[in-house]
């Protein structure tokens, strides 16, 4: 009666054994792997705000996102049978990056996405306008860099120096050597960090010129201030990264600066980059920006013509009732709109 009482408890431990085993292979073992699907289509009304704007708009203009998270061999499985998930490896997505420098560069591309989204708006607009740099990104950081720098820090002072481009930075660090030290103050994610860094050698990627300085991957974040006041733009904070959200921006911006409403009551969503003179790049993940936009509902998608084939072969494939348009141009998109007739209800 012992021994087969025995038995069941090793048959029962063995039992909880596998399963622990299956779980943690299923679920919890790391793959190199990330799945990719449809994000959202959301409205950029609520994160635009334009001083004195016209903020009539009977549609909507939406930005468009890809999901991405890390896959275990459960989800892997999954995906085979999702026709609007993608499997990628996680080194396709990092390209020798870190998980923090990916995030750090992400927040720079969204923010620099931005700032060209009001310059093409306002050219178009014909708002005067002035470039004024804000402070030094921190991108990436590098072997021999001192450890005191974090990707995503915000270098706001140098010996005691306001910063605010490379330019002062330069100013400030000139005559040093490597070796040198310098007193720093960082913005860390709202946080002051004070600290004294012991500097390298740098070479510039443009000249290949030597020169002393922190040897870290650097950016300046820049506001884009009109000449004269009562058309200032802010952005609300968001967690999408990416600069793809250019067009889609600018289109928001330009109709809140204009009068009138250039989106007639449709449900206008759309991806690409843009840069200060309006001409629209292409971006990744349009396959899912498409099934995104379709679910919201889209009347209108604006694509960038190198993404067209794509995301025509998808529209296809998903059999959506959804306009695509392709465009190079800011100006393309607003022709396109301006002929467009409103929306019957």
């Amino acid at each position: 009666m012992k021994r087969a009482g025995n038995r069941q408890l090793w048959f029962t431990l063995l039992y909880a054994a596998v399963i622990a085993v299956l779980a943690y292979v299923l679920i919890y073992m790391p793959t190199p792997y990330m799945i990719y699907r449809p994000g959202s289509a959301e409205a950029v009304k609520p994160m635009v705000s334009v001083r004195n704007g016209d903020p009539a708009e009977s549609g909507t203009f939406m930005m468009t996102t890809v999901s991405g998270s890390y896959a275990n061999l459960l989800m892997l499985g999954l995906a085979k049978a999702d026709s609007n998930a993608e499997v990628q490896t996680k080194e396709s997505r990092l390209q020798g990056s870190s998980e923090d420098e990916y995030a750090a560069r992400q927040v720079y591309y969204m923010d620099n996405s931005q700032s060209s989204a009001i310059e093409a708006a306002y050219k178009k607009a014909g708002v005067a306008y002035r470039i004024v740099p804000q402070y030094i990104y921190v991108l990436e950081t590098a072997a021999g860099a001192d450890p005191f720098f974090h990707p995503g820090d915000k270098i706001v002072e140098v010996n005691g120096e306001a910063v605010a481009d490379s330019d002062d930075l330069q100013h400030i660090l000139e005559g040093k050597k490597p070796g040198d030290s310098a007193d720093v103050k960082l913005d860390r994610k709202g946080d002051t960090v004070s600290g004294k860094v012991k500097l390298t050698t740098v070479k510039d990627t443009a000249s290949g010129e030597e020169r002393t300085g922190f040897g870290v991957g650097i950016a300046t974040l820049q506001k884009i201030v009109p000449e004269e006041a009562g058309h200032e733009i802010t952005f609300s904070s968001t967690d999408v990264g990416g600069p793809s959200a250019g067009l889609m921006f600018t289109l928001e911006i330009y109709n809140q600066l204009t009068p009138g409403d250039l989106s007639k009551g449709y449900r206008i969503a759309g991806t690409g980059t843009i840069d200060e003179n309006g001409k629209v790049g292409p971006i990744g993940g349009v396959v899912h920006k498409i099934v995104a936009a379709d679910r919201e509902h889209a009347d209108i998608f604006f694509v960038p013509v190198d993404n067209a084939e794509a995301a025509e072969a998808k529209a296809k494939q998903i059999g959506t009732g959804m306009k695509l348009v392709p465009v190079r141009t800011l100006e393309d998109a607003l022709s396109y709109l301006e002929q467009l007739p409103v929306k019957a209800k």
